[in-house]
C-alpha cells in the first residue's frame, strides 16, 4: 500500500530502495521559501544499519505490514535475548542492539510486544511500567527527610534508579519504563 511521505509515522515499515526499514523517527520541515520536506530515519531490518533519508512532502512511499504479538521475556543466552510466545511456546532470540534500553527492565516472564515485519523481529516494546525488586539499598540518614528526599537503589536488572528514602532491600517497586523513574511500592 502507497501513502505520501506526510504521512509517515514512527513504527512502521516501508519498502526504501528494494529494502525494508523500520521508520525510527519523522521530521516534516518547512524550511524558509523551499519546498516542504519529511526527514526520515530508518533502520533497515536485514543490516540493522540506519540512515537519515528526505522525502518530499508528496512522494509516495510503499508501506509494509506490520504484526504485533505479546510475548514474555525468558532467559538471556549470552549476549542475546529470548522470548516466548505464552499460547504456542515459540521462541524467539534477539539481539542486544534490536532490545536497546528495553534489557534494563526485562525480568524472567516479563510482558513485552515484538513487532515482526515478514516474521522477523523489529521491535520490543515493554508495559507502561514494571515491578522489580530492590537489590541493594543504602539505609537512610535519620532526619534527612526535609523535602522529598531521595536515594539510589540498584534494582534486580543491574539499573539504579532514585526512590525516597522508606524503600529497602527486597521490596518490590512499580518503576515506569519510559523514564526509568520510580512510581511506588508493588
Amino acid at each position: 500500500m502507497a501513502i505520501a511521505a506526510n504521512d509517515l509515522r514512527r513504527g512502521q515499515a516501508i519498502d526504501y530502495n528494494g529494502e525494508i526499514c523500520v521508520v525510527l523517527d519523522v521530521q516534516h520541515r518547512t524550511p524558509g521559501n523551499l519546498r516542504a520536506f519529511v526527514q526520515a530515519t530508518l533502520r533497515s531490518i536485514r543490516t540493522g544499519k540506519s540512515a537519515d533519508v528526505r522525502f518530499s512532502s508528496t512522494e509516495k512511499v510503499e508501506t509494509v505490514p506490520l504484526t504485533t504479538r505479546k510475548m514474555e521475556f525468558s532467559y538471556r543466552d549470552g549476549d542475546d535475548y529470548v522470548f516466548t510466545d505464552p499460547e504456542t511456546f515459540e521462541t524467539v532470540t534477539l539481539s542486544p542492539e534490536l532490545v536497546g534500553e528495553a534489557r534494563n527492565y526485562l525480568v524472567e516472564n516479563g510482558p513485552v510486544t515484538v513487532t515482526f515485519v515478514e516474521d522477523r523481529a523489529v521491535s520490543v516494546e515493554l508495559p507502561p511500567s514494571v515491578v522489580l525488586t530492590v537489590t541493594d539499598a543504602p539505609e537512610g540518614i535519620r532526619g534527612d527527610s526535609a523535602n522529598n528526599v531521595q536515594k539510589p537503589v540498584v534494582l534486580e536488572t543491574g539499573i539504579t534508579v532514585q526512590v525516597p528514602l522508606f524503600i529497602k532491600t527486597g521490596e518490590k517497586i512499580r518503576i515506569d519504563t519510559r523514564t526509568g523513574k520510580y512510581l511506588e511500592r508493588a
